[in-house]
């Protein structure tokens, strides 16, 4: 055999052998999210993701010049739309986040950091297959401006102040029940006559 074809078949050897891998692995955990995935299936899987994304959306420049205003737009886009994962300050150390398949990663860290702006982009616009991140743009890349803003703050993540952190607060999603109880604050303040919590709030 010539070895182009020798070639071609130890490449189709290499992917047998790494999908009955990744199967037995599956099948040993039995699909837990509560295990840790390994070194290699993180490897292999920020290789493949590299690989997968098109040559030119890797080289795409960010078309929204970086600005205070673009990072303040952008802050508090993150608060409100990605915080409840990533955290505020993007290390994804969230209830959520250290609950997903693979984690939410530190995204202070170089691993992250690393990818061209055009790369960020591309996964923030068309999400990750097989993670909790979702697809959140809908316009062309060129159009897409919010995540290119998101792009400029995410690297301003590892030198984020604690002041940027404190307004932050201010944004984040609030749940129903959190609602509920500052509405019960408000009307005792104002000095309304409240019902005792019903048996169903107790443990």
């Amino acid at each position: 055999m010539t070895k182009g074809v020798w070639v071609v078949f130890a490449t189709a050897i290499l992917v047998v052998v790494g999908n009955v891998l990744v199967l037995w692995f599956l099948l040993q955990s039995n699909f837990s999210a509560r295990e840790e995935p390994m070194e290699l299936e993180v490897m292999i899987a920020r290789q493949l993701r590299h690989l997968a994304m098109p040559k030119e959306q890797k080289q795409m420049a960010n078309p929204v010049p970086a600005s205070d205003e673009v990072l303040t737009e952008a802050r508090v886009h993150f608060a409100d739309h990605c915080a409840t994962c990533h955290g505020n300050d993007g290390k994804g150390a969230t209830q959520i986040g250290q609950n997903f398949y693979p984690r939410t990663p530190d995204l202070t860290q170089p691993e992250t950091q690393s990818f061209s702006d055009g790369e960020l982009f591309y996964m923030i616009q068309n999400g990750i297959r097989f993670t909790g991140m979702p697809a959140w743009g809908k316009d062309r890349p060129e159009a897409d401006l919010d995540s290119w803003k998101l792009v400029h703050f995410i690297r301003h993540l590892p030198r984020i102040t604690s002041e940027e952190l404190e307004e932050m607060e201010r944004y984040n999603p609030v749940s129903r029940m959190t609602l509920e109880e500052q509405e019960q604050i408000d009307r005792f303040l104002q000095g309304e006559v409240l019902d005792p919590p019903s048996p169903a709030h107790h443990h």
